[in-house]
């Protein structure tokens, strides 16, 4: 902006908390339940840049409960809780392109296992978990979204800025235009999941991943359906890998049988993927087209789309979780553990730790300090010992490959679980994400088919289902920090990946009769992924939030 802009107002709390997610949510219950044993009055914010509570939610989801029971004991005695399908079938295969081999479950690690735990909609259970916040005292804005890290003159986080609403295209003020609010805190938790667009300034800012492997990230794309009820199954859970990707992608996919004839289906491949034709959007499409698959969606209905990238790097690619003022929880920290496709049990976990530094830290009267003890206490809790086990499962699958890789990883896994220890002892990860792609010209363009409409679809249609909406009369918030770059680098070397792996059809490449490739950020097309800031071969990209409640508006994903 060139124009002058206002002073901004500002609000004090004790804790801001930014992203309403699992871990989010779990730090404002928790330091609420320990103000009130404790006789204090701790004031906790928690803004949340989607429409609602749960609207950017997206997961597959089965939650292992560990961290709800730790949080909330007595959840179960709750009508209104959202665990309401738990998991009674756990099936595991291998796919080739027309025929499938089951894995016997005697052949899996103990922690492998999902029973126990739920088939539900993560979005609901951050809904639930609103609910219990609110009755607790936490003020939660949705709608509001967290632009700005502020620092004191020492170099401190003393909380955050919202956006500002209003501004034109050009950056500047329109007649609607309202400066952001600064608030204000004495320690300020990021929630903001995976590649959380403030949580990588301050992991930048402060080095916190110096010495850590390159966090690795996959992108994981969802449908929900409503089978015919005759092909329900509610409390199947399935999982595969192999075909539709080569023996050198990693990836795999979910089917989670719901209540109400509901089934959700996913896909996820791992953003360290080498083809620059790959789509994983399109992978995703053909999997569903298999015979072991396409059976459960024949008379079915797609109700709902989405897509959002997780964090893959575990153990080894955990960054140092505080700073002066603050600190990362949940998938900002990267405690998602991949081989059971799950991160909101250590999501709820690390928030519950983290709480409990703050609490404390607020008693004695401190702020704006690290919270030392929650650094010093992950790797021996229930988060450390959950991703210790599986610390080499992506290293290994990484390197040898989808068959032999899981088998290796397998075998790793039964070891932890039986002796403690691992032959690999801790395996890197190597390169990060966007160094992984190789020039085009080592590959050919994958001939992927048309879509029917009925069980495979187009990516536009797709996102209209996301239910997503921005205002058009903003600035791009979609960064393209040198477009020159973008024209020798991604198209001339690369031949265009971001028109693939960007699952919602926002980026293109137009040919102009007279002045050649033209790129297009079609922005208001975006389901906040942030693929594009991970998997860009020359991170020229930057992904930034836009203005507050914009984004996907998921109902129950």
């Amino acid at each position: 902006m060139t124009t002058e802009l206002p002073e901004r107002e500002s609000m004090e709390f004790d804790v801001v908390i930014v992203g309403a997610g699992p871990a989010g949510l779990a730090a404002a219950i928790r330091i609420k339940q320990r103000a009130a044993q404790t006789g204090q009055d701790i004031s906790v914010l928690v803004l949340e840049k989607g429409s609602e509570v749960g609207a950017h939610i997206l997961s597959g989801a089965v939650v292992d409960p560990s961290g709800i029971s730790a949080l909330l004991p007595d959840w179960r005695d709750d009508p209104d809780n959202p665990f309401k399908t738990p998991v009674t079938d756990d099936r595991f295969f291998f796919l080739f392109k027309s025929f499938g081999i089951r894995l016997p479950n005697a052949l899996m690690p103990p922690l492998m296992s999902n029973h126990g735990a739920y088939a539900v909609s993560l979005g609901n259970v951050c809904r639930w978990l609103a609910e219990k916040a609110e009755a607790l005292g936490v003020e939660i804005y949705p709608g509001f979204a967290a632009a700005e890290v502020l620092y004191d003159d020492s170099g401190r986080v003393i909380g955050v800025a919202t956006g500002d609403m209003g501004v034109k295209k050009d950056g500047e003020p329109g007649p609607n235009y309202q400066r952001g609010m600064a608030l204000l805190a004495k320690y300020t938790l990021f929630a903001e999941g995976a590649r959380g667009s403030l949580s990588k300034k301050v992991i930048e800012r402060y080095r916190l991943d110096e010495g850590r492997e390159p966090q690795k990230f996959g992108l994981g794309i969802k449908e929900l359906w409503e089978v015919a009820p005759d092909k329900a199954k509610p409390g199947l859970v399935q999982h595969s890998f192999g075909w539709p990707l080569d023996g050198g992608t990693g990836g795999g996919s979910f089917l989670y049988h719901l209540e109400n004839n509901q089934v959700a289906v996913g896909f996820v491949v791992h953003l360290n993927y080498e083809n620059p034709y790959l789509s994983p959007f399109e992978e995703f499409q053909r999997f569903k087209t298999h015979p072991l698959i396409r059976g459960t969606f024949e008379g079915g209905k797609r109700i709902s789309y989405g897509a959002r990238a997780l964090t893959e790097g575990g153990w080894q690619s955990v960054p140092k979780l505080c700073f002066p003022g603050g600190a990362l929880v949940g998938c900002s920290a990267g405690f998602m553990n991949v081989p059971r496709i799950k991160g909101s049990h250590n999501a709820v976990h690390s928030g519950i730790l983290a709480a409990d530094s703050v609490a404390e830290a607020i008693a004695a009267g401190r702020s704006g300090d690290e919270l030392v003890s929650y650094e010093a206490g992950w790797q021996a809790s229930a988060i450390g010992k959950d991703l210790r086990r599986v610390r080499n499962v992506k290293p290994l699958w990484s390197r040898f490959g989808t068959l032999l890789g899981i088998a290796l990883g397998g075998l790793d896994m039964w070891l932890e679980t039986l002796v403690g220890r691992s032959p690999f002892g801790t395996l890197r990860h190597g390169k990060a994400d966007a160094d992984c792609l190789k020039p085009a010209r080592s590959f050919k363009p994958i001939d992927y088919q048309r879509p029917d409409g009925k069980l495979t679809f187009d990516r536009l249609s797709s996102v209209f289902l996301s239910g997503t909406a921005h205002e058009e009369n903003q600035p791009v918030h979609l960064r393209l920090l040198d477009p020159d770059l973008q024209k020798m680098s991604e198209l001339d070397v690369f031949a265009g990946p971001s028109t693939r792996y960007c699952p919602a059809g926002v980026y293109e490449w137009i040919n102009e009769p007279n002045t050649g490739p033209r790129y297009v950020i079609n922005a208001t097309n975006c389901v906040h992924c942030k693929t594009c800031d991970i998997k860009d071969p020359n991170q020229n990209i930057d992904w930034a939030v836009p203005e507050g409640a914009g984004g996907p508006n998921y109902p129950n994903m």
